[in-house]
């Protein structure tokens, strides 16, 4: 139980960090990364789900897709269908190109669905640590879970589109 409160505790953290972002965080702004999910089965203690995603550059008809995989650890209970995730990114310079979203990303979740779910996830790394997705991110998905975990994202490059 208090391993549950801790994480609840690291999400709602996240999510305030979030809002407390500076407005000029704005000008970093380079796009929104955008991800179908597979089927997802909580076992308790983790899951693992493959992901689709499509990187749209800001200001640009540019879309580079990329391959993921999810990760959770923690408490994550229940069977969810597939989903979609999406965030704003933000990156230290605007020079997104092909590959520059490869990399690993990590941080906190917290999903919750009875039929609908939502979820939060707080993640931050990329290419050199310079790429930092959306602290609070959208995720959708029908299903019966409840999962506080700590999350880890890797994406790989797949082209353009």
């Amino acid at each position: 139980m208090q391993t549950i409160r801790l994480l609840c505790a690291l999400c709602v953290f996240a999510s305030i960090s979030a809002v407390a972002t500076p407005a000029q965080a704005e000008i970093f702004r380079v796009g929104r990364l955008l991800c179908s999910s597979s089927p997802r089965i909580g076992f308790l203690v983790g899951s693992t789900q493959s992901l689709r995603c499509v990187f749209y550059r800001r200001g640009s008809s540019q879309r580079y897709i990329y391959a993921g995989r999810i990760r959770r650890v923690g408490l994550d209970v229940g069977v969810t269908g597939s989903g979609v995730l999406s965030w704003a990114v933000f990156a230290k310079n605007s020079r997104i190109g092909p590959g520059t979203m490869r990399g690993s990303y990590v941080g906190a979740s917290a999903n919750v669905a009875l039929g609908p779910g939502f979820g939060a996830n707080a993640l931050i790394g990329g290419s050199r640590r310079s790429v930092v997705l959306q602290p609070l991110s959208v995720e959708r998905a029908i299903g019966v879970n409840l999962a506080a975990t700590v999350t880890h994202l890797t994406l790989g490059e797949r082209g353009r589109q």
